[in-house]
C-alpha cells in the first residue's frame, strides 16, 4: 500500500498499524477504505478473530487473523510489534465499533507510538456517536464513561461522581440493563430524561427517548432485555466550576476503578490534567 513509516532510532522501514473502526451490527457499514485497508494488509488483530471472519469473508478477504484480546493483549502486542519492525501492515479491529474505545487495543497503539511505528485511524461505526446523534440532547460536549462496573455497590459509587453538565454516554450489556437503568432512577431521579439505543444499526434497532421513570416500563417489552445497549443520559444542572471537587470525585472513582481508569474519568468530569490527577490517584492507592 506504500504506507510503511520510517523509525528514525532503529534506522529501517516499519508497517503501518491501521486502527480500523468496524460495523457495529449492519455490514453494510464498512467503508470501501477499511476493505481495502483490511484487504491489503499483512495481518489482522481482532478481538476474536470467529467474529471479524463474518465482516472480511463477506468480502473475500484472506488476510490471515491473529487474536487480541483483554487476556492476551500484553504477550500479542511484542509478536505484532516485531512484524511491524519488519515493514508489515497490520490492522486493528475490535467486534464492533472503533478498537480501544471500550474495546482492546490501547496497549497496542500505545506500544507502537513508543515504538516509533506510524499509527493511521480509519474512523467510522461508534455506537456512542450514533447514540449521542440520536439523542436529540443539544450540547457541545459529552462524557463517554463505556461500561459502568458489574458490581453494584461499585457501580452505584461510580455514578455518584457522573452527575456532571452535559450528555452522560454509557454502554450496558442485556443481562445487567435492567439493575444499570433502576440505579440510574435511584440517582438521578425519574424526570430526568435518558435515550435508550439498542441494537444500533441491526435489524431490531430501537431508539426510545424518555423520562427515568418510564425506562423500566419501556424494558418490560417482549424481547428488549436482548442485545446490546447504548444509553444518553441527559445533562444535570449547570454548576460552578469550583463545585466540581476533583479530589472527591477521584476519591468516588478510586472505589470502583484503577487508578489510571479513575484519573482519566476523573480528568473528563473536571477538566483537570490526567497526569495530575494521576499522581494524586496513586497516592491515595498507596
Amino acid at each position: 500500500m506504500g504506507l510503511a513509516a520510517v523509525d528514525r532510532n532503529a534506522a529501517v522501514v516499519t508497517g503501518t498499524l491501521f486502527v480500523v473502526a468496524t460495523p457495529i451490527g449492519n455490514l453494510a457499514d464498512a467503508s470501501p477504505r477499511s476493505i481495502e485497508t483490511l484487504r491489503a494488509a499483512d495481518l489482522v488483530a481482532c478481538e476474536d478473530t470467529r467474529t471479524s471472519r463474518t465482516l472480511l469473508a463477506r468480502h473475500g478477504i484472506s488476510t490471515r487473523t491473529v487474536a487480541l484480546h483483554e487476556h492476551n493483549e500484553r504477550s500479542t502486542t511484542k509478536t505484532l510489534l516485531d512484524a511491524l519492525r519488519a515493514g508489515k501492515n497490520v490492522a486493528l479491529v475490535s467486534d464492533a465499533g472503533t478498537p480501544a474505545l471500550a474495546d482492546p487495543g490501547a496497549w497496542l497503539v500505545a506500544q507502537a507510538h513508543a515504538a516509533g511505528i506510524r499509527v493511521s485511524p480509519l474512523p467510522g461505526p461508534s455506537a456512542a456517536a450514533a447514540a449521542i446523534s440520536a439523542s436529540g440532547f443539544a450540547a457541545s460536549r459529552f462524557l463517554f464513561a463505556g461500561f459502568l462496573p458489574a458490581q453494584p455497590a461499585a457501580r452505584r459509587k461510580a455514578l455518584e461522581a457522573l452527575d456532571v453538565p452535559w450528555p452522560l454516554v454509557l454502554y450496558e450489556a442485556p443481562h445487567r440493563i435492567r439493575d444499570t437503568l433502576e440505579d440510574l432512577l435511584a440517582r438521578f431521579g425519574p424526570e430526568r430524561e435518558i435515550v435508550l439505543a439498542r441494537e444500533l444499526s441491526k435489524k431490531f434497532e430501537e431508539v426510545a427517548r424518555l423520562p427515568l421513570g418510564n425506562a423500566l416500563a419501556w424494558l418490560a417489552h417482549p424481547h428488549r432485555e436482548q442485545g446490546e445497549f447504548a444509553l444518553v443520559l441527559a445533562a444535570g444542572e449547570e454548576r460552578p466550576a469550583h463545585s466540581l471537587d476533583a479530589e472527591r470525585v477521584l476519591d468516588v472513582l478510586l472505589e470502583a476503578l484503577s487508578p489510571s481508569e479513575a484519573a482519566k474519568l476523573a480528568a473528563r468530569i473536571t477538566g483537570l490534567p490526567k497526569s495530575q490527577l494521576y499522581r494524586k490517584a496513586l497516592e491515595r492507592a498507596k
